[in-house]
């Protein structure tokens, strides 16, 4: 009789330690397949700040009419842990100074995060759509390729709105200067591919913009929630700065810079980080 109790203990602790092991490889599993479908909660510990706070070490001005590296009118400047975008020096007349600031780095495969502000009034002299206006400029071209007067790089772009109150204007498109991209399986024919999910943020307001590129796919989100996704940029082979960029015939962009931009609208920039795939 003992002999059988015995037994009878060893197949159920046997059966015991065989389904817990399987919950937990279950459960492991589960974890894992989540993810794989949502890479930020797997690296949410690896961000990376790229701006330190103090200085514009490890980034690059590029301003229309000026040598790259030349802050003209100290355009962006550094205060109080911030990075802001100011044009008080450049007088009654804005002429078209769309300035870059560039990351020193050619990235391909990440996650960026920026936390930014407008505030203040549009630069005199600077066009209507200038309102609360700026934006990620990503995938561009080298800094040092872009040309004394010419007044973008050829890059894509996850565009900046900032509400004026009472009407919407929603931040988050895409657009694109000297390439296309795929958007629901089709060609961009329009300069900027509007966001899937309309979100307008009125006054001064802190937002957390996110752009995930991974093979291919580029995400755009707003304060944690996804709003647009398209792939497979390519070169537009009629643009010939994009052709200069190209891998002989080959069109398929493969990476480039990320840079910010100085679009006649004061911003503020808090936090810049990323996380490389």
């Amino acid at each position: 009789m003992k002999s059988s109790l015995n037994i009878l203990s060893i197949i159920l602790a046997v059966t015991l330690f065989t389904g817990t092991m399987y919950c937990g490889e279950k459960i492991s599993n589960t974890k894992k397949e989540i993810a794989d479908q949502v890479p930020e909660l797997a690296t949410s510990a690896n961000w990376v700040s790229i701006f330190n706070g103090i200085d514009l070490t490890g980034w690059t001005i590029k301003i229309p009419g000026y040598s790259l590296g030349e802050n003209f009118g100290n355009t962006l400047r550094v205060e109080d842990g911030i990075l802001k975008i100011r044009y008080d020096s450049y007088g009654t007349e804005f002429n078209n100074r769309f300035g870059t600031v560039y990351f020193d780095e050619y990235l391909t495969n990440y996650r960026l995060k920026v936390e930014y502000r407008f505030v203040g009034e549009t630069a005199p002299g600077a066009p209507n759509w200038g309102y609360r206006d700026s934006g990620i400029q990503f995938h561009g071209q080298p800094p040092a390729t872009q040309k004394l007067d010419q007044p973008f790089p050829v890059c894509l772009e996850y565009n900046f709105h900032g509400g004026n109150g009472t009407e919407d204007r929603p931040l988050g498109a895409a657009c694109t200067n000297g390439m296309f991209i795929e958007y629901k399986g089709e060609k961009n024919t329009a300069t900027c591919v509007a966001a899937d999910v309309a979100k307008t943020f009125h006054g001064d307001q802190w937002v957390i913009a996110e752009i995930d590129v991974k093979d291919g796919k580029i995400r755009h989100f707003v304060n944690g929630e996804e709003i647009l996704s398209y792939e497979n940029p390519i070169y537009n082979t009629e643009n010939e700065t994009a052709k200069m960029l190209m891998d002989g015939e080959n069109t398929k962009v493969k990476g480039g810079y990320i840079s910010l931009q100085s679009n006649s609208h004061p911003i503020d920039f808090r936090k810049i980080e990323l996380i490389k795939y």
